[in-house]
Parts: C-alpha cells; sequence; structure tokens
C-alpha cells in the first residue's frame, strides 16, 4: 500500500528493497529461529536465505567475529528517511488538491450532524472525522464517553558516524540482545528495545546507552551525530491489534489508532480501509478483529 503512494511523490530514492539481516551468536537460538522462518516461509510465502559466518562477512565484513550467521529476509522494504517519505506525502497531497493544517486540538465536538475541530487557528467542520492521534488518542476519546485501555511502548534513538574505513550495507537486528542498526541518510541509526512507562515521563537515557554499548561491540560506530536522542512512544493495546472502524456510539466518527510498533509500515493501509469503509464499499480484509467494541 505504500508503493502508489511512493510513486506519486517521486520518492522511490528513499526506498531500499534488499531485505535486513537478523543476526545470532548462539547456534541453539539460530537453528530455533530458522525452524520458526521455514514455518512462516511455508504458512505465508515469506523469503529468507540463511547466511553461514563467511556469507555473512563478504556481505558485512565490519560486523564483529561474534556473529556465527544470519538470516536475510527477502522481502522487506527499507525506508532511509522516513521523515522525508513522510514529508513527501504531505507535498503528494497537496499537489493533488488536499490541504494540510499543523496545529493545536483544543475542542472536539459533534453539532448536529456534522463533527466541529476547535484548534488554536481555526474552526473545522466536517461529515466524518477520523481520529488517529496514536498515543493521544484515548485522551480525547474520554470525553466522547470512549475508555480504551491503551498504554505505550517507549523507544529511542540515536544516528552515529561510522569509524572511519568501516560500512554497514544493510540494516541489521542483533537478535539476542535487542536493538537494530540502520543505515540511514543522516547517520547510523541505533534503535533501542521497548521501554514501558508513562507517556509523558521525561526520557531514561540508561535505555540507549545500553543498546550503545552492545552495539560498539558489534559495529565499529563513531560518535554521535544528534545533540539528543529521538523519544517516541508508540501507541499499544492489551491484544497489540489497533482499534481501525466506525465508532460505536457516534456516526461519522472512525478511529484509527493502537498500531504499536507498525504504524508507519500500516499506515497507507489503515488509511485505504478506512476509505473503504466509509464510502461504504466492501474491504480487502475482514476488519471484525480490529472493531473498537471489542474492549
Amino acid at each position: 500500500t505504500h508503493a502508489p503512494m511512493i510513486e506519486a511523490a517521486g520518492a522511490e530514492q528513499l526506498i531500499v528493497k534488499d531485505g535486513f539481516l537478523e543476526l545470532f551468536r548462539s547456534e541453539t537460538k539460530q537453528s530455533a529461529r530458522l525452524k520458526e522462518a521455514e514455518e512462516n516461509r511455508e504458512r505465508f510465502g515469506v523469503q529468507f536465505s540463511h547466511l553461514d559466518r563467511h556469507q555473512l562477512s563478504t556481505m558485512e565484513p565490519h560486523l564483529s567475529s561474534d556473529i556465527i550467521g544470519a538470516i536475510h529476509w527477502l522481502d522487506s522494504w527499507v525506508v532511509n528517511d522516513p521523515g522525508g517519505l513522510v514529508a513527501a506525502y504531505a507535498e503528494s497531497c497537496k499537489q493533488q488538491g488536499g490541504r494540510l493544517l499543523q496545529s493545536e486540538v483544543t475542542d472536539i465536538k459533534k453539532k448536529v450532524n456534522r463533527w466541529e475541530v476547535t484548534t488554536q487557528d481555526e474552526t473545522l467542520q466536517a461529515d466524518n472525522l477520523v481520529m488517529a492521534l496514536g498515543p493521544w488518542a484515548g485522551k480525547w476519546l474520554k470525553p466522547l464517553g470512549y475508555h480504551f485501555p491503551t498504554f505505550v511502548k517507549r523507544g529511542y534513538h540515536m544516528h552515529y558516524a561510522p569509524d572511519e574505513g568501516a560500512r554497514l550495507n544493510h540494516w541489521v537486528m542483533d537478535a539476542e540482545v535487542g536493538y537494530l542498526l540502520a543505515p540511514m541518510r543522516a547517520g547510523i541509526r541505533l534503535t533501542t528495545g521497548a521501554e514501558l512507562d508513562n507517556l509523558e515521563s521525561p526520557a531514561h537515557d540508561n535505555q540507549l546507552a545500553s543498546a550503545e554499548k552492545a552495539a560498539r561491540k558489534l559495529f565499529p560506530l563513531g560518535g554521535r551525530k544528534d545533540a539528543a536522542a529521538w523519544k517516541g512512544a508508540r501507541p499499544c493495546l492489551p491484544d497489540m491489534k489497533p482499534v481501525i472502524g466506525p465508532a460505536p456510539r457516534h456516526k461519522g466518527l472512525w478511529l484509527a489508532f493502537g498500531h504499536g510498533h507498525q504504524g508507519f509500515t500500516l499506515g497507507p493501509a489503515t488509511g485505504k480501509l478506512l476509505a473503504d469503509m466509509i464510502e461504504g464499499k466492501p474491504t480487502a480484509i475482514d476488519m471484525a478483529p480490529f472493531r473498537a467494541d471489542r474492549f
């Protein structure tokens, strides 16, 4: 579902289609994961290849010798500048007649048969309103009588220069430790695992510091390139599935939140599904597992 949007935005240069590597130090864990991979290939058609130490060192010569092998997941696309891709989508939307307004929302209410959204800049009215506010959706839905059991998984990332002469060719996931290194436009991005905390709690530097300590043993990272770490909060629900569809008690209110770690990936798919639902068209998949009233 990203593909037609990428083409419309002329953003093909931001996409790389050579998959990513899942790395292993332990033969036991690698064997168990390979068994799962074989099952995924048989059930879902997910393609991969197994790389031994020699094959891996040919592809990624600067990784630690502790790594005994890897799974090369072949189907995945990667984006070397996610913010740049979203900006390209936004510009494409404007070129097709869309309007973008970025402002602080101060009130949301139903007036007769229309929705009214008050912002710091203006008041907007529409027949249909899509609530796609990520980790903030639960807060805005409470005054309307909806109480979803939302929580956040927080994560951090930082960009680094490689040490002189070192190069990272693929995204690599250190599966047994729990972080990822990704060659991006801005440098080599280190992303951490998940941290459970309140949405507005201050950042915890130890999460990134622990991942950085492990990553420096895997690959020769140089200095940090960002003044401060990026911190994000992934909106989650207890069954780790999003809410996508109509609000149970308000006509014209549509919900699209709770995608967890998959919001960027599933954004265009969610938009297409919602558009079909709003227009009364058949959807590509069964939407029952994502209905709002399952809670």
